[in-house]
Order: structure tokens, then sequence, then C-alpha cells
């Protein structure tokens, strides 16, 4: 199998230094250079040595305004809370708490199907989802929860892993944090 030549653009050293680490240990990946803005990667996308960008989350306004960009996969790299009105302007996302193996596996499904991959599609929390999520933020237990919901406590639980699979976040205070900031429950609800 071909290794995919990727670009990372990370604004934090330690960030992108550990991304590459990961990606040069598999077999899947080379990592072709570390950079700091969008527009150092643009002249290697037009040479053609690059299959796939890493771009960090924050420099999402500077992929908006890369239309070079348009037919190349870009994987997010989120290491702060965004919403999801950015985070699916990426292909796919992975997180500063993601594993060596989800990494791997998420660039693989990205190359192999990136006109098909995207974050919305396969990260969009679905209604029941949502609804745990807001009971969540607003402190109630996962019995609580249940109840509300006329569900049993282990399905509230793997409605949980559910949201924490698919948003990267894992504390009760982030994915209220996370509620706000897509507009589930309106901070006075709290």
């Amino acid at each position: 199998m071909k290794r995919q030549r990727v670009a990372i653009v990370e604004i934090a050293p330690i960030i992108a230094e550990g991304i590459a680490s990961i990606l040069n240990r598999t077999a899947t990946a080379e990592v072709v250079g570390i950079y700091r803005n969008i527009s150092d990667v643009i002249p290697l996308i037009g040479l053609d040595k690059v299959d796939v960008v890493i771009a960090s989350v924050a420099l999402y306004r500077q992929l908006e305004e890369s239309s070079e960009l348009d037919d190349i996969a870009v994987i997010g790299l989120q290491s702060a809370l965004y919403g999801e009105e950015i985070l699916r302007r990426f292909n796919a996302i992975i997180t500063t708490h993601s594993t060596e193996e989800d990494i791997e596996r998420i660039l693989n499904e990205t190359i192999t199907a990136p006109a098909e991959r995207n974050y919305s599609d396969s990260h969009e929390l679905s209604e029941r989802e949502r609804e745990v999520l807001i009971l969540v933020a607003r402190g109630m237990t996962n019995k609580e929860i249940a109840s509300e919901l006329n569900i049993s406590p282990h399905t509230v639980i793997s409605h949980r892993k559910n949201i924490v699979h698919k948003t990267g976040i894992r504390s009760v205070a982030g994915l209220t944090v996370y509620a706000v900031l897509n507009k589930l429950i309106d901070s006075d609800q709290l």
C-alpha cells in the first residue's frame, strides 16, 4: 500500500510534532512537512506532493480563503472547543484525545473516500443523543435521565458513550459548553 503524503498545519509545535511522530510510525502515512499557515501548503498541493492535509481547526478561516484545498481531503485537528458549524467544514476530525489507532483509521477512511466522508454526516448527534446531552448539561444523573426519557440507564450510558465518541469531549463541563455553543441549550437554563 502506498504511503499517503500528509502535510500538517498547526500553530502549536508540540501538537504538530506529536501528530507527525504518530503518523510517521504508521505504515500508511509519510509527513511531508509541518507548517504554521495554510498558504505554506498551497505550493505543495499545486505540485501534487500532498495527498491529505491535517490542519488545526483554529485555521478554518484560512481554509475558507484557499480554494486550492477544495479538491484535497482536509482533516481538522481539534485541540479546543469549536461549534458544529465550523467542524462541518472538514472531511473528518481528529482530536488531541484521539488514539494512534483512531488517527490512522480516520486518515485511511478519509483518503479512500474523501468525497463521501464528511464530519457532519458521521459525527452528527442523533435526536436522542441531543436530548441526553441537554439533560447532562442540566446536571442530571444517568438514572434521572433514564427516568425523564423513559429509557433504561444502560441506554443512557450507551448514548453518552456515543456523544463522547462523536464530540471527543469527556467531561460534563466540556459537554455543557458544547451544548451551549451549538445552541442546544441556553446558558440561563443551566
